[in-house]
């Protein structure tokens, strides 16, 4: 088998001279003969990233693994995306991580690339990237944090904050105690430790296929999870020499059993954004109605929080996502393969649930049906979705009239009124927030609740949206609507006390409106205004590219395979 990397090493003069010689910097001299595959290691650690920081002692444990099986590892940084830090939002530069991975793959000498991400957009970046060159690739997820605790109470990050954020606003809990409780909440290394969208996407990057089965999950301050990079290093060299590259691991059948994953597991609505655009990247024809059709009987098996009561730490210590993918087993596609060369369904039979509080048995799950329910109507003309598993029983079926918001902005400026015309049926509705719109679908669509009503005691209330919500947070929420309102959907034309009907057991959202009244209205200025206005970099090209939720938001010109030929010499 001739190295990819052979192309800049391989041969006599000046070309693979020059190659071989600026790398020679403590390099073993026989790094370049053509027996030795290259392997990246594409890390997204950063200062700024502080989900991702451990994740260079994580990238030695590989060194040490490639090293041991005979290969060259070669660290390669990937732009940092923390989740609670970037402005306007992370997803913004999800698909510019993901073109930088994708350019620095093609364009250097690396026979496969091991992918070392945690938190929410890095390893969907990473796998979409990966999978536009097509080489062999394995995933390292990083892990999340311990658990935290609060006045002797489990305390998940992210979920807490938006608790006790809505306590203050209720005037049931201190600024005093509220700022205390931040010291409480990260106490180790590692990503959320919630069932919110980094926890979810690791998950998801195993169901896939693409990482050492029943790694996923492994607390970040594990030692096991050293151990699991060393034996990663070690298999990308294996798969090099099999050729097992991205496309022959992830099939459509690959999604079918992440889709039934993510229901089990309770997982993050994110991941249909991101599941989507890595399907998008392999041709795969992924939908958002395989997500309906595949996940909706499936039935819920973790108790973690959002949703349920536990962390990541108690998922691990009670069996672990191989002790969730056994009881679901005949309902993954036996078909598809992973890493290891074998199918997934191959490691799956033999791994008991050790406490069937956190993890529940089939025959007794936590709900019957759990999957994201997609839903249509003339509010979404193509899909929107709701986490019923985050929702109240009693709003999936709703009637109320709307009470809009015409950004973010807007929303923050009025929702604390006591003037606001809102009561406990009203439905919260939140546009501007789409990929196009905001720019880059922020986490807004869990709209905090007015102050009025909290100290009503109410705590839910149906929210209608085309932005995201954390994978951390919970609630009625009807989020990533598209069309989006900047893309021209309906949303852009709801005004105060329209009627809004949900109705998720048959699959609507609609407004209670003619045909006719529709296209007589046009959305008002104030609207409008508050869109994007992108007029330079990377905020103007992703405006100008980016496509809709309903097909993963990833730009239209990067959706599709780039493959790992580079065409033109470079001296």
């Amino acid at each position: 088998m001739t190295l990819r990397s052979q192309d800049w090493y391989g041969g006599d003069g000046r070309d693979p001279y020059i190659h071989r010689a600026w790398m020679r910097r403590g390099i073993p001299g026989d790094a370049f003969d053509g027996k030795r595959p290259q392997i990246a290691i594409a890390n997204t650690a950063g200062d700024l990233v502080p989900c991702n920081l451990h994740l260079n002692e994580v990238a030695q444990y590989v060194k040490n693994g490639v090293y041991e099986a005979g290969g060259i590892p070669l660290e390669i940084p990937v732009m940092g995306l923390g989740e609670t830090l970037v402005k306007p939002t992370a997803m913004l530069w999800r698909n510019l991580a993901a073109m930088q991975v994708e350019e620095m793959l093609r364009a250097n000498p690396v026979d496969a690339v091991v992918l070392l991400g945690g938190c929410d957009k890095t390893i969907p970046a990473l796998l979409m990237g990966a999978a536009s060159v097509d080489i062999p690739a394995v995933v390292v997820p990083g892990g999340p944090m311990l658990n935290g605790h609060f006045r002797g109470e489990l305390m998940g990050c992210g979920t807490g904050v938006w608790q006790l954020s809505e306590e203050v606003r209720a005037g049931t809990l201190s600024e005093a105690e509220f700022e205390r409780s931040e010291t409480a909440m990260i106490r180790s290394k590692g990503h959320c430790n919630t069932m919110g969208t980094a926890s979810t996407m690791g998950i998801m990057a195993e169901a896939l296929g693409m990482t050492i089965p029943g790694l996923a999950g492994t607390p970040a301050a594990d030692a096991r999870l050293l151990e699991a990079a060393h034996a990663t290093g070690r298999l990308a060299v294996e798969l090099v020499a099999e050729q097992r590259t991205v496309s022959k691991v992830i099939t459509k059948e690959s999604f079918h059993n992440a889709i039934v994953a993510l229901a089990a597991i309770g997982g993050s609505t994110n991941a249909v954004v991101h599941l989507l655009a890595i399907a998008g990247r392999l041709g795969i024809d992924l939908t958002l109605d395989d997500f309906d059709r595949i996940g909706a009987n499936v039935p819920l098996l973790v108790n973690l929080q959002p949703a349920g009561e536990y962390l990541m730490e108690d998922l691990f210590r009670a069996g672990g996502v191989l002790a969730v993918f056994d009881q679901v087993k005949d309902l993954f596609d036996p078909s598809a393969q992973t890493v290891m060369g074998v199918p997934l369904t191959d490691f799956l039979g033999e791994h008991p649930v050790w406490d069937r509080d956190v993890i529940s048995l089939r025959e007794d799950p936590l709900q019957d049906d759990a999957g994201i329910a997609v839903l249509r109507g003339n509010l979404a003309t193509r899909g929107a979705i709701i986490k019923p598993a985050a929702a109240t029983a009693e709003l999936l079926v709703h009637r109320g009239k709307a009470v809009v918001f015409d950004s973010i902005e807007d929303f923050h400026a009025r929702i604390d009124d006591p003037d606001l015309d809102v009561d406990a049926d009203s439905v919260l509705v939140l546009r501007g927030c789409g990929p196009k719109g905001y720019p880059g679908m922020p986490e807004v669509a869990n709209l905090p609740l007015p102050p009025k009503l909290l100290k009503q005691g109410v705590r839910d209330m149906v929210r209608v949206c085309d932005g995201r919500m954390s994978g951390t947070a919970y609630g009625t929420v009807v989020l990533h609507v598209a069309p989006e309102a900047a893309a021209g959907g309906t949303l852009a034309l709801v005004r105060d006390g329209d009627i809004i009907s949900l109705d998720v057991p048959n699959r609507r959202i609609e407004v209670e409106l003619s045909d006719e009244e529709l296209a007589a209205r046009r959305p008002p200025f104030r609207e409008t205004g508050s869109f994007a206005h992108a007029e330079r970099g990377w905020q103007k090209l992703y405006v100008e590219h980016v496509q809709g939720a309903d097909t993963g938001a990833d730009l239209d010109f990067l959706v599709g395979s780039s493959g790992s030929v580079v065409t033109r010499e470079s001296h």
